[in-house]
């Protein structure tokens, strides 16, 4: 079976309302999953004592933000299961996300299960009473036709054990953790496979509030380029398209994507060498034997120094 964990924002407003949902969506696959809630944030505790989750308020943070590689660990340590999967606290997942994990679990004893999510307007509690809750739910994503790209990674099921101590500690909400996480997979040697054609992986819209920058603040500040930095740079970023296999229709198939993005990564990491090596050189060196007649045109200003 399988041990889910996360950690969420304060269970406040909407926030509150799209993670309860993904938080019950999971407890909900099968009798015997078992979902932990890493952090000590406003309202998690009382959602975990309701829906009969396991509550760890203890987890290292970088200032306000978890420690992803000390949230791995723990969860790698005290999970019930061989099998875990870390998803972000806004996606629904329904039983699709079960039967391919138990597919690419019996086949492979060690594995990376990535996929790209369905971006979805969820406004209100689902009530999973309904029999046909599922239905509904993966019809009202499909019909959105808002599947993200494959740099949009927001759930890894993988066997115990292929996260070790070697994790950076990575701030848990900004960027470039998952994209590291998807290159140690590679780089391990277990097969990396694509759920997206198998699994309807509902992402609940919301925004950018819980960043006093908002989106910018999560994308590009302080944190975001400390993550970059701790994962090593581009050489160590990758995506789902980087992904060996792909899981479609209850089969695995060699995935085609992988050299393309290959490819791309490499045309772009010799244009970034071109124009760091060659191009920002020569400009410099122009500007500089130029200067004496750009001052005596009056051409001198800042933006040409």
């Amino acid at each position: 079976m399988l041990t889910f964990f996360t950690t969420a924002k304060p269970f406040r407003g909407h926030t509150a309302v799209i993670q309860r949902n993904a938080l019950q969506s999971w407890k909900l696959l099968d009798p015997h999953v078992e979902v932990i809630l890493f952090g000590d944030d406003e309202g998690g505790e009382e959602v975990c004592r309701e829906f009969g989750l396991r509550y760890e308020p203890q987890v290292e943070r970088i200032a306000e933000t978890i420690r992803l590689d000390d949230m791995f660990v723990k969860a790698q340590t005290m999970a019930k299961h061989d099998v875990l999967c870390y998803v972000n606290c806004d996606i629904i997942l329904m039983s699709d996300f079960l039967h391919a994990v138990s597919k690419i679990g019996t086949t492979h004893p060690q594995f990376l299960m990535v996929g790209r999510r369905w971006d979805t307007e969820v406004s209100e509690p689902i009530d999973f009473s309904l029999r046909n809750w599922e239905e509904q739910m993966r019809g009202r994503a499909l019909a959105t036709r808002r599947q993200r790209d494959d740099c949009w990674i927001d759930y890894f099921a993988f066997r115990r054990g292929l996260f070790g101590p070697d994790m950076p500690p990575f701030a848990l909400g900004r960027t470039g953790w998952d994209n590291w996480l998807v290159w140690k997979g590679c780089e391990s040697g277990c097969p990396v496979v694509d759920a997206s054609p198998s699994v309807v992986a509902v992402h609940q819209n919301h925004d950018y509030g819980h960043h006093p920058q908002g989106a910018k603040g999560v994308w590009k500040g302080e944190e975001a380029r400390r993550n970059f930095q701790l994962a090593g740079g581009w050489g160590h970023m990758r995506t789902i398209d980087d992904a060996a296999l792909v899981l479609k229709d209850k089969e695995f198939r060699s995935n085609p994507a992988r050299h393309r993005a290959a490819l791309r990564r490499h045309c772009w990491e010799l244009e970034r060498s071109l124009t760091f090596r060659v191009w920002l050189p020569l400009w410099h060196s122009l500007l500089g034997a130029t200067r004496p007649l750009r001052h005596v045109l009056g051409l001198r200003s800042k933006g040409l120094r």
